[in-house]
């Protein structure tokens, strides 16, 4: 099951190496060559989540998947990447150079008064990509570079330094219009379908009964994947044959009967951990989907 690429993750994939005081740095910020942390020439990045924000300037040709759209990138562009959006991206050529930095929200929040995700390139619903001219290129690419030295020395205010640099490149992108050039795929709702499915199962499994199942709707996954719930219930609709709120049902259902099996837990526990405010509504919908309480089924 795909889970949410953490930034030890993503240290130990792309570094073979963890930085020493990450923990510590809840506002962790870092700045690389795109060239630096290709895996064995390959620059394939599978659908994820990140817990870290991520803005790359990149050149070659790419395709970017989001949601239900695939945007076609080419030439020198712009990208932020936002831990709301889970997405994927292939390169489509070998050519590809650029660089990228990575950061959590503290990193702007302890050093400006500002909620990153007021800004339009990081919303949800915002467009990511921004096609570069090549004035605009070398501009935000010296930024970068400067953003390279920067952290490589041992000056005592340099992350106060590299915000401002990271706030330059902000400005590139809120002076221009986005880029939409959509790529047609083949199947957009199978695509939103796979994402929505993806998505439902990362919740999955429950391990503790602190942890809480909380993308309870048909409503709750649109807002997660940008898209109006009409959309995304009729593409899941004409692609699986059954509602949004059905494939939601089935799978709680499923994760309801491995706990009662496998765990300990009391029911109470249990109507919790899988999101019921009450354990009454839990026993109405576990018999609604099985025609068993919990505690039957425990039984049997």
């Amino acid at each position: 099951m795909p889970q949410t690429e953490s930034l030890q993750e993503f240290y130990q994939q792309k570094l073979n190496q963890v930085p020493e005081n990450l923990q510590q740095e809840i506002g962790h910020f870092n700045v690389f060559r795109m060239k630096d942390c290709v895996v064995d020439n390959h620059l394939t990045v599978n659908y994820s989540r990140r817990d870290f924000y991520k803005v790359s300037l990149n050149t070659g040709h790419y395709l970017f998947h989001y949601a239900d759209k695939t945007l076609e990138v080419k030439g020198p562009t712009l990208m932020f990447f936002s831990p709301q959006v889970p997405y994927s991206w292939e390169a489509l050529t070998p050519d590809y150079e650029g660089f990228f930095c990575i950061f959590r929200a503290p990193f702007l929040t302890e050093r400006m008064r500002m909620n990153i995700n007021d800004l339009p390139m990081f919303s949800t619903s915002g467009k990511p990509a921004f096609s570069l001219t090549a004035e605009q290129h070398e501009e935000t690419a010296v930024i970068y570079r400067k953003m390279l030295a920067e952290i490589a020395s041992d000056y005592p205010f340099k992350y106060d330094l590299l915000c401002n640099y990271l706030k330059e490149i902000f400005h590139v992108a809120l002076k221009m219009q986005p880029s939409e050039t959509l790529y047609p795929h083949a199947n957009a709702n199978a695509r939103l379908t796979a994402v929505f499915s993806d998505l439902l199962e990362r919740q999955f499994p429950i391990e503790s009964p602190a942890q809480r199942f909380t993308l309870r709707s048909a409503s709750d996954y649109a807002q997660q994947l940008a898209v109006h719930v009409n959309h995304l219930n009729r593409a899941i609709r004409e692609t699986t044959g059954k509602t949004t709120t059905s494939h939601i049902a089935e799978r709680l259902a499923a994760e309801a009967k491995a706990l009662l099996k496998h765990t300990s837990w009391n029911v109470a526990e249990i109507s919790y951990a899988l999101g019921f405010e009450e354990p009454a509504h839990f026993n109405n919908f576990f018999k609604k989907q099985t025609s068993l309480t919990p505690t039957a089924y425990r039984d049997v």
